[in-house]
């Protein structure tokens, strides 16, 4: 099989079987999406949607937020992974979005990632699912899927190589989707630990499953 061809027979599969796909995180504007994101960086969303409430409403929005301290933003999302560093990250983001962007989160990767605590990948998310552009954030859940499905080679050891695999081959109408895709297939069904293979619709196409690659 062809790598086109078995993107064609993923897509299709996702297509049929997982249509609509969206973020999980809860949010209501691009502020919220990019907070939440940020947060949600080697933590789950699950936590980062029982955390947010709170936090939106003390800092509803950019000004709030660029206003307040670290000590008290700390105080909002202590039970979130690296609070520390985050709570600094917030405020540095909210003063900047203020300063650089007139308090308006920005459309393009290159902008986006100026930001303190702004990756690649949260750029990513932030230019797809805000701005309906065709990036493709690679994060762990994406990272092992395509490696494993083989849509990436076992070769592509880092997220941008992966991710530029994924751009090569899928079109640009359904990168949004796709992405989203392929987190939730790694979250839910291509585990990392003990992946359930006997669920999974994919295995006729999985080069794991074959016993081709070995990728934890």
């Amino acid at each position: 099989m062809t790598t086109k061809e078995r993107y064609k027979r993923v897509l299709a599969y996702f297509e049929e079987n997982n249509a609509p796909a969206e973020t999980e995180l809860n949010y209501s504007n691009p502020y919220e999406l990019i907070v939440a994101v940020a947060l949600s960086a080697q933590c789950t969303d699950k936590r980062v949607n029982i955390v947010t409430p709170a936090l939106f409403k003390r800092f509803p929005d950019v000004d709030t937020m660029a206003a307040s301290s670290v000590d008290e933003v700390f105080e909002y999302i202590k039970s979130i992974s690296y609070p520390n560093n985050k709570a600094k990250h917030l405020v540095g983001m909210a003063q900047m979005l203020k300063e650089k962007f007139n308090g308006e989160v920005p459309g393009t990767i290159d902008e986006l990632v100026q930001l303190p605590g702004v990756g690649r990948k949260t750029a990513n998310v932030i230019a797809s699912v805000v701005y309906d552009q065709p990036t493709m954030a690679v994060d762990t859940h994406v990272y092992r899927v395509s490696r494993r499905i083989g849509l990436a080679p076992v070769a592509a050891t880092t997220p941008l190589a992966v991710e530029k695999e994924l751009i090569k081959y899928i079109p640009e109408a359904i990168v949004p989707k796709a992405h989203h895709w392929l987190i939730l297939h790694g979250r839910y069904v291509c585990v990392a630990r003990s992946p359930k293979c006997a669920d999974c619709g994919l295995k006729p196409l999985c080069l794991y499953f074959q016993g081709k690659v070995d990728v934890a």
